[in-house]
């Protein structure tokens, strides 16, 4: 395995706040490539495959759920972790997220931390806790 090669991850949220908190703080350890709406991220994917998306729900256009639908539907997509972001703490949109496809859901605001160990279990999901 290459260390040297990030993983790449797809950031699509149509707040840019929150996409470039997002670059910030993951774009030492990652290659993050944002996206502002779901229409723009499908047109990404036709060329690109992320290790990664991390995806809100709540947007113009195109919103999470038509979003992640749509990701499960492409074969090369078809197993791609998405992590949802939410300004909703609801269990319903929990378990929809869920059952559309989503590994995780987070809500907003959210720990910087906590996305990185979900990013982490995402990416490494039987080798990411190094210190049992």
């Amino acid at each position: 395995m290459n260390t040297n090669m990030k993983h790449k991850i797809l950031v699509v949220d149509d707040e840019l706040s929150i996409r470039l908190l997002l670059e910030n703080f993951l774009s030492p350890y990652y290659e993050i490539v944002s996206r502002n709406d779901g229409y723009e991220a499908l047109e990404w994917l036709e060329g690109n495959l992320p290790d990664l998306i991390i995806c809100d729900i709540q947007m113009p256009n195109l919103d999470g759920y038509q979003f992640i639908t749509s990701v499960r539907q492409r074969g090369f997509t078809r197993h791609t972790p998405i992590v949802m972001l939410s300004s909703t703490e609801s269990s319903k949109e929990r378990v929809k997220c869920y059952t559309l496809g989503a590994q995780d859901y987070l809500t907003k605001p959210f720990n910087p931390e906590e996305l990185e160990e979900i990013i982490k279990k995402n990416l490494y999901p039987i080798h990411y806790a190094v210190k049992w």
